[in-house]
């Protein structure tokens, strides 16, 4: 039953698998209304005839795009599209008033030209300098008060929550960051194509866009605002045969002379136990333990033979890396509990 008094919210593009999590996690939230669901392949057809686990759970119907319509039925609204797509689609929904969050690329960047030059022109640049950066737990407050937020991508979500607070400190050479990243099949989306065939991934690890992933601009303007100065960063992402998980291990040189209770200190101060992100010490995380969570669990070991930090960060990428940061991030801009909706307990195994 729709609460007269509770948020309510619409899911644009709701089919997908980033989509589909954000109706997952929307659909058992106790605070906020799933009211709206939009699809262009699937109009008229229950969300639960598309997805049978949610059968009665989730019984909303698919409907075609008309902001109109989702004007009258939400107050805040995600969009699951691809990127330029949502370009089009998010201004009309601000001039209506409602809140929004991009699940795309279009509104991560800061600097017209970065997006430019990843993507494709940008069709409404004057709101980038408006948007703000989703990344839940270091620009909350900044999220509280945006009526439009750019969700990160799950790769640079699992590479700036453990650099940033280590950068802000002063404590690695901006210039010799690496990133080595693994994602699950899940993050290429719900879209066949050759190669996320079943007979291209099973069996199968790869690395694939080494150093040309769109990811990469994403989180070198990131880091090079939070560093104050230039970050280069060398990323090669890989593709493991699993549906969902992705692990990033980043290396770089240290600039001064710290030890792995002193970068764990560092990691629980912008991080407090209790939240999100767990640090984990010298214990490398694993995938597993955060399957269907919205936690990114942080791994910390120093190289004092090569001087090197190395970090090992893992997230679900559809959740964390996708849909539960939407969540937290909504939480955030409606004043609720930014946990709320969020705690469901991880699987032993």
């Amino acid at each position: 039953m729709v609460g007269q008094d509770r948020p309510r919210v619409a899911v644009v593009g709701a089919t997908g698998y980033a989509g589909a999590e954000l109706v997952r996690l929307l659909g058992g939230h106790p605070e906020v209304d799933l009211t709206c669901l939009t699809s262009r392949r699937h109009v008229g057809i229950d969300f639960s005839a598309i997805y049978p686990a949610f059968n009665n759970i989730v019984d909303l119907e698919c409907t075609a795009y008309d902001p109109d319509v989702v004007a009258e039925k939400a107050e805040l609204v995600f969009i699951a599209l691809p990127h330029k797509l949502p370009m089009e689609i998010v201004p009309p929904l601000l001039e209506k008033g409602l809140k929004v969050i991009d699940l795309s690329a279009d509104f991560r960047f800061s600097r017209v030209e970065a997006y430019n030059e990843a993507y494709q022109p940008h069709g409404c640049p004057e709101l980038l300098q408006e948007a703000v950066y989703g990344l839940s737990e270091v620009f909350g407050d900044r999220i509280a008060r945006a009526r439009l937020v750019g969700n990160p991508g799950c790769y640079p979500t699992s590479i700036l929550l453990p650099l940033i607070p280590v950068i802000r400190k002063g404590w690695v050479d901006p210039h010799t960051l690496v990133a080595d990243s693994k994602s699950g099949v899940s993050g290429a989306g719900a879209t066949a194509s050759a190669v996320t065939h079943y007979c291209r991934v099973n069996e199968s690890f790869k690395a694939y866009k080494v150093a040309v992933h769109r990811h990469q601009p994403e989180i070198t303007e990131i880091l090079s605002r939070e560093a104050g100065r230039e970050v280069r960063l060398t990323f090669v992402p890989h593709l493991v045969p699993m549906t969902r998980g992705m692990e990033s291990t980043i290396y770089a040189d240290l600039s001064v002379k710290v030890d792995e209770r002193q970068v764990v200190a560092c990691l629980q101060e912008a991080y407090p136990p209790g939240g999100f992100v767990r640090v984990c010490g010298d214990r490398p995380p694993d995938t597993l333990d955060v399957r269907g969570t919205n936690y990114c669990d942080v791994g910390v070991v120093v190289d004092r033979f090569n001087n090197k930090l190395i970090l090992m960060s893992v997230i679900d990428n559809l959740v964390k890396g996708a849909a539960g940061q939407a969540v937290q991030n909504m939480n955030l801009m409606l004043g609720l509990d930014p946990a709320s909706g969020l705690e469901n307990m991880p699987f032993a195994v």
